[in-house]
C-alpha cells in the first residue's frame, strides 16, 4: 500500500521562501488584528463595514499564519482553507470596495485589492496556494 511521503514540505517552511512567506502571514496577522482593534474600539461608527472586514481579515490571517507553522496533513488544511478564504475576500471585497465606496469610506486591509498594503494582500493568497500546492505530500509507490 503506497504511503504519503513527508517531502521536505514542513523542513521547507524553515528556510528561504517559506521562512519569508511565514514571516509575511506572522506580519499581517499582527497588523492587520492590531488596526482593526484600533478601528473598532476608536471609530467604529465611521465605517463599521470596513472595520469589521479588517477583522475578519486579521483572523483568516492569523489562521493562515497558524496553519503554515504547524504544517502536516492538519496544518496544510488549515492554511488551504485560510488562503482560499483570503483569496475570494480579497477579490470580493476589492471589487465592493471600488464599485460601492459609500459603503467603505474608510479602508480595510483588502479595500481596492490591498492598494493600501502595496497590493501585497492580492498577491499573498496566490503565493501561499502555490507554496501549499508545491509541497503537498506525494504518494510514494512501492518498489
Amino acid at each position: 500500500m503506497p504511503e504519503a511521503s513527508t517531502r521536505p514540505q514542513d523542513a521547507a517552511l524553515g528556510s528561504g521562501l517559506g521562512r519569508v512567506l511565514l514571516l509575511v502571514y506572522g506580519i499581517f496577522a499582527l497588523s492587520a488584528s492590531a488596526r482593526a482593534l484600533v478601528q473598532i474600539t476608536t471609530k467604529f461608527s465611521e465605517a463599521p463595514l470596513a472595520y469589521l472586514l479588517s477583522a475578519f481579515a486579521g483572523l483568516v490571517y492569523i489562521s493562515a499564519t497558524v496553519g503554515l507553522a504547524v504544517g502536516g496533513t492538519r496544518g496544510r488544511l488549515i492554511a488551504l482553507v485560510s488562503c482560499s478564504i483570503e483569496l475570494i475576500g480579497v477579490l470580493a471585497v476589492g471589487i465592493l470596495s471600488i464599485a460601492d465606496a459609500v459603503d467603505f469610506p474608510d479602508d480595510s486591509v483588502w479595500s481596492r485589492f490591498g492598494s493600501g498594503y502595496g497590493y501585497v494582500p492580492l498577491v499573498l493568497p496566490f503565493i501561499g496556494l502555490w507554496w501549499i500546492w508545491r509541497h503537498r505530500p506525494r504518494l510514494e509507490t512501492p518498489a
